[in-house]
């Protein structure tokens, strides 16, 4: 009898359903590489609009294609018949799994899980505290299950990096009873970044993640800052949504809550009214209008005085996070850029920084000017501590967390990675 298997399989397909769109990545886990990736947004409405990028070796350049989409079922069929096209498709036997970032998994999921059905229904019981976003990412796994049912599912959520905060810093100082109740505490985000680029810093640094202290600060359109000791978690900016910290595109960051109250009692405005303010009409586009950084920075070159008070808003709350960072960690061995204004923006990079010398923090003006893709220091070398730009890769985390749990073979994590595994059930 023939003992001949066919290939194992190494690819993972990650998906990030939103309420309107599926981002998508495939990637082969024996090397790390992208083999795809792509974009099917405004589900539902006439204009749905399709953009394939294959990117194995004489697959041809980015595909486009318009028409309606009429629900994420129909998504993910689009995107299985353009990864065909390519010789990638779904039913490949060369596709080991497929990894589905979740936003909240509140406290009982504290590492990647693969799904079942009552994963399910814990991530649909979290609905409350994340009403925006993890009814989304429900209806992706559901219909990726239905599509793949005989195929390893897992969740990787965004809060797992921040489980592992102290108490006192992911309670907030209200009723107990009350918090406990209606699960009242801070979780935090963009946990799948912050781990990300607090490994690859140390692997910059040349030093293990267990003896570093890191301030890492994931700045895009939605924006967060975690102290970092040993590769764990000990706070972060936002807490029971996306909307607590730092100042953003669109989202207010820190205000006093009786503004709540205040604009009840003198506006008349109800929750919805004021949950829209705070979320989509704050943050640097409720202070000039634009959320752009790259459009503030050239309207300030102008002499727009919004866009400057904007940005010296914006970097002033910046300034405020990492000076809390140094004093919760007591020693800081590196500041940590990423995401899209923190790879980007020179600008932002070097005034946050700018006057924390006493702090043992500087920039170099000249490495700081400097773009590429690269993890680099743009600290000067007499810097008691390392300012570093790390560009994050949230996909690439999430396939390896994935093929860590339910790969075919057995790899070991990078170092400082939690990827020990929840089983099914």
């Amino acid at each position: 009898m023939s003992t001949e298997q066919g290939p194992r399989p190494h690819r993972v397909l990650v998906l990030n359903s939103g309420s309107s769109s599926v981002k998508y990545q495939l990637l082969d886990m024996a090397d790390s590489s992208r083999l795809a990736v792509g974009l099917v947004e405004r589900i539902g409405e006439e204009t749905s609009r399709i953009v394939h990028t294959p990117l194995t070796e004489g697959a041809g350049g980015e595909r486009e294609r318009t028409g309606r989409v009429a629900d994420h079922r129909a998504a993910l069929e689009a995107v299985a018949a353009e990864l065909a096209e390519d010789g990638l498709g779904l039913d490949s036997p060369e596709l080991a799994a497929i990894g589905h970032r979740v936003v909240h998994g509140g406290r009982l999921f504290t590492r990647p899980t693969v799904i079942d059905d009552a994963v399910l229904a814990e991530i649909e019981r979290l609905i409350p505290v994340a009403p925006l976003h993890n009814p989304a990412n429900l209806m992706g796994i559901r219909t990726a299950r239905r599509m793949r049912p005989d195929l390893p599912q897992v969740a990787v959520f965004d809060t797992t990096f921040h489980t592992t905060m102290p108490e006192y810093a992911a309670r907030y100082p209200i009723e107990r009873e009350t918090a406990d109740a209606h699960r009242v505490r801070r979780y935090g985000f963009h946990g799948t970044s912050h781990g990300y680029v607090s490994r690859k810093a140390a692997e910059l640094l040349d030093r293990p993640l267990a003896e570093l202290n890191l301030i890492t600060l994931h700045l895009g359109n939605g924006a967060s800052a975690a102290a970092v000791r040993g590769g764990i978690c000990v706070d972060t900016s936002m807490g029971l949504t996306p909307l607590e910290g730092l100042m953003m595109g669109t989202r207010s960051g820190d205000v006093d809550p009786a503004v709540v109250f205040h604009l009840k009692r003198v506006a008349g405005m109800e929750t919805d009214e004021t949950d829209a303010l705070l979320n989509k009409r704050s943050g640097l586009a409720g202070i000039c209008g634009d959320n752009d950084m790259r459009e503030i920075t050239r309207r300030m070159d102008e002499g727009d005085e919004d866009a400057r008070l904007a940005f010296d808003m914006y970097v002033h709350r910046l300034k405020k996070y990492i000076g809390a960072y140094a004093a919760v960690l007591g020693r800081v061995d590196a500041v940590v850029f990423t995401a899209g204004v923190g790879e980007n923006a020179a600008a932002v990079r070097q005034a946050a920084v700018d006057g924390l010398e006493g702090f043992g923090m500087a920039v170099d003006r000249e490495l700081n000017a400097v773009r590429s893709g690269a993890p680099r220091l743009i600290s000067p070398g007499f810097s008691r501590v390392a300012v570093a730009v790390v560009p994050t890769d949230e996909e690439l985390e999430i396939a390896e967390q994935t093929y860590a749990l339910v790969g075919p073979d057995t790899r070991p994590a990078p170092e400082g990675a939690d990827f020990p595994v929840t089983p099914p059930g």
